[in-house]
């Protein structure tokens, strides 16, 4: 299960970090069915593993946490294996259940920044926004969404499906290169977090030009996560370099293909922060 997450999670075949975290926390649990002579085997194997998982993707501030945090939270605080094994289990729960919730009352919170009749612009794929539309649109607000095709992977065009099926939702897909464009029809620019480190906002690639744009047109950014996205230190940021098949199928002579995975967005671009513990301006 533990390769079998490192994998899935190099591939980037899941799209949200909070998931992400909370598979890999999820997958020390096999550590749980393995025999171990003493129980300094055991945290040496559970440090091992939780740091290749970490290492799976360097980009993701709320897996580094979760890792750490179960390392720190069972090495050296028991005397047996079987101890060990119990107390990494009350720490594995701990910790999904308050990245689980913290998503959801983050989105919770987000929702009730929607006013009827808006109109906004989202960038990518992001749960947590969609699930706060989804609350704000329940609840009876009617909203209009222009989302970003999020090119090369077209992850808007899965957000787009998500929000269509919404009752009260108006939703447009656009070409990434349109966003400035469509802005003087938006209130506001809602997007999600792959992580906050320091005074950056990392997020999908595309998302510091739209930040730029906005803040020209005068239109406010609201950024959406789980506070277990946010980090002070002890984690430094590593972009990702996507293959260049998914940019373009045929090798160009000479031409040397550029497809990160993330960019950096200064925080004072951003106008709120919206998470399950706050909202707070930058």
């Amino acid at each position: 299960m533990i390769d079998e997450t490192i994998e899935e999670i190099r591939r980037m075949q899941t799209h949200s970090s909070s998931v992400i975290a909370v598979k890999a926390t999820t997958a020390l649990g096999e550590l749980l069915d393995r025999d171990y002579q003493n129980v300094e085997a055991y945290e040496r194997d559970l440090e091992r593993n939780a740091g290749a998982l970490r290492r799976a993707n360097s980009s993701h501030a709320s897996l580094h946490k979760a890792m750490r945090e179960v390392v720190d939270g069972v090495l050296g605080e028991t005397d047996t294996v079987e101890a060990a094994k119990d107390r990494t289990q009350e720490v594995i729960d701990r910790i999904t259940e308050r990245i689980e919730t913290g998503k959801h009352r983050a989105a919770a919170r987000a929702s009730t920044t929607f006013e009827d009749g808006e109109s906004f612009l989202t960038h990518d794929f992001s749960t947590t926004v969609l699930e706060a539309v989804e609350v704000a649109a329940a609840e009876g607000r009617h909203l209009t969404a222009y989302v970003t095709e999020a090119r090369p992977r077209y992850l808007g065009r899965k957000t787009a499906r998500r929000l269509a099926e919404m009752d009260r939702v108006d939703t447009h897909l656009l070409v990434d290169s349109a966003a400035g464009h469509m802005l003087d029809r938006c209130d506001r620019v809602v997007v999600g977090m792959t992580c906050i480190v320091g005074d950056t906002l990392y997020n999908r690639v595309g998302t510091f030009p739209l930040v730029a744009a906005a803040n020209v047109a005068d239109v406010p950014v609201v950024v959406v996560g789980s506070e277990s996205k946010i980090i002070e230190s002890d984690f430094v940021f590593e972009n990702e370099e996507r293959e260049p098949a998914e940019v373009i199928r045929e090798p160009v002579v000479d031409v040397q293909i550029e497809n990160p995975a993330y960019d950096a967005t200064p925080l004072d671009l951003i106008d709120s922060v919206v998470t399950d513990q706050d909202e707070f301006k930058p």
